[in-house]
């Protein structure tokens, strides 16, 4: 090896870099801010501009389109040798390149005149070039990958396999880079692109999907997706898709919460004067189904609560932390996968279909309730309302919840018609030994007929909270009037499918 180019937008590690290729008198080609940044550190490096024979132009636009420089990342050792030294073309041993942060800058509301300035044209076009030229040529694009190739340097060169590793992984960088860039035009004066590109990283193959007989991976780096198990058993299709419902739901409650979920569905939510009551309390809503579930926490888990999570089995367990004496409590537990709870990363939701993707955004909740009924909600019974309208929107259409206003009583979900689900809910807690009497009902669709009201207030139910927009939402006033029942619209559906 005897050149290199290093023209890098974020300047993390470069000076690392280049001074491990200094120390192997390996040449440097630098331009702009990185060739200054060079120089101020006492490393030596030849501007392109001085290396092509031109001068940077149009304001920095033009500074590498140029053969001397794509040649030498492009020229084929042993193939294109005569032609290189024809037009005094040097070999470019390896690349490092990263790009304008037209990403970052994309979300600052800048005039379009002013962000299109960000759009790299150079780095992208000499990253390729070197990319397919792997085999002879080392592209770098991430700095994370700096210590391995001043290794590689010390070393004499790298490998046939790391070149090809970083060439794909350069690759994936200019294919995100554009889809940044297509998005960002196609969606101008839209809610949504005309053509909606996305990338996940981080690919890990499960060992099945839903069921044995399915293939699945899973993608991403952060949020739930990019968690990985302190302990126990590979995490399964199945159990992400738990841990999500549990957490989206856990992270509305406030205090001491505990979301206990089976088959994607709330089982069990309540909340406490600590953590290990709201789990109790959870837990005990429907036990049956409790265990094998998946258990959202919004505090740490201590010894106490190790004990009871223990005393059962439970799939999954994610909370802030664990306490050194929970963990150890826990390892008896071999396969129960414990999981750090990460900070939300908002995102579009996709879902395949025939032919293509369903994109589905959901804006802020604003709380715009109504009482529509001749009697006002009291102040318990509002706050059983505010449980029940959180828990029924991360629950199967059709879906009623029971709840009082530390906990959920009875589950009704997944129904083809909503009087089935307000039926079902009833059941469950009779099951189970828990009474009606004075819970609140949350349903997360408008009610067509009084008929689910009826069962539910003859259960013992006292309040219903619905978004309404019925064309009989009168008659269904009408018999909530009737009966004492207290009756809120809020105006927004909670379907989920």
């Amino acid at each position: 090896m005897t050149l290199a180019l290093l023209s890098v937008w974020d300047k993390t590690g470069i000076l690392d870099l280049a001074r491990a290729l200094t120390a192997k008198n390996i040449g440097i080609l630098s331009s702009g801010g990185t060739a200054k940044a060079l120089r101020e550190a006492g490393i030596p490096a030849k501007d392109v501009s001085d290396y092509t024979g031109f001068p940077e132009m149009m304001d920095g636009r033009v500074k590498t389109l140029h053969p001397k420089v794509h040649g030498g990342l492009l020229g084929r050792r042993g193939t294109d040798d005569a032609v290189m030294a024809k037009h005094g073309i040097e070999e470019i041993d390896i690349l490092c390149v990263n790009l304008y942060p037209f990403e970052e800058m994309s979300k600052k509301d800048l005039p379009l005149e002013e962000l299109i300035e960000f759009v790299d044209i150079g780095g992208p076009a000499m990253i390729r070039a070197a990319s397919k030229n792997y085999k002879d040529v080392a592209v770098l694009t991430d700095p994370a990958d700096y210590p391995m190739a001043i290794e590689a340097i010390k070393n004499g060169g790298f490998t046939p396999e790391q070149k090809l590793r970083l060439a794909t992984k350069a690759f994936t960088r200019t294919a995100a880079y554009d889809s940044a860039i297509s998005n960002y035009l196609n969606g101008i004066g839209k809610e949504f692109p005309d053509v909606y590109t996305v990338q996940f990283a981080n690919g890990r193959k499960l060992r099945y999907g839903e069921n044995p007989h399915q293939l699945a991976a899973v993608y991403g780096t952060s949020g739930i997706a990019g968690q990985s198990a302190l302990q126990g058993k590979e995490m399964s299709y199945n159990n992400y898709l738990d841990v999500h419902a549990a957490v989206s739901l856990c992270r509305e409650l406030e205090g001491f919460a505990t979301v206990i979920v089976k088959h994607n569905n709330p089982c069990g939510v309540a909340v406490g004067k600590t953590q290990l009551e709201s789990y109790l309390k959870a837990r005990d809503v429907d036990p049956v189904s409790a265990y094998g579930s998946v258990v959202a926490m919004s505090t740490p888990v201590d010894i106490d609560i190790a004990k009871e999570i223990c005393s059962t089995f439970v799939e999954v367990l994610i909370a802030p932390s664990f306490s050194d004496e929970a963990r150890e409590m826990m390892k008896k537990k071999e396969n129960m996968r414990l999981l750090i709870l990460p900070p939300d990363v908002p995102a579009d939701e996709i879902r395949t279909i025939d032919g293509g993707v369903l994109v589905q955004r959901t804006p802020a909740y604003t709380e715009d309730w109504k009482v529509v009924s001749k009697r006002a909600p009291t102040p318990d019974e509002v706050e059983a309302l505010k449980l029940a309208w959180k828990v029924v929107k991360y629950a199967k259409s059709n879906a009623i919840i029971y709840a009082n206003k530390t906990e959920t009583v009875g589950i009704g979900v997944g129904q083809m018609n909503r009087v089935d689900s307000a039926k079902i809910g009833i059941q469950k807690a009779a099951e189970f030994g828990r009474t009606m009497a004075g819970t609140v009902i949350g349903s997360d669709a408008f009610l067509p007929f009084a008929d689910t009201l009826e069962v539910a207030a003859a259960a013992g139910a006292t309040a219903l909270i619905q978004p309404g927009g019925s064309i009989r939402d009168n008659e269904v006033l009408a018999k909530a009037d009737e009966l004492g029942i207290a009756m809120v619209f809020t105006g927004t559906r909670h379907f989920r499918h």
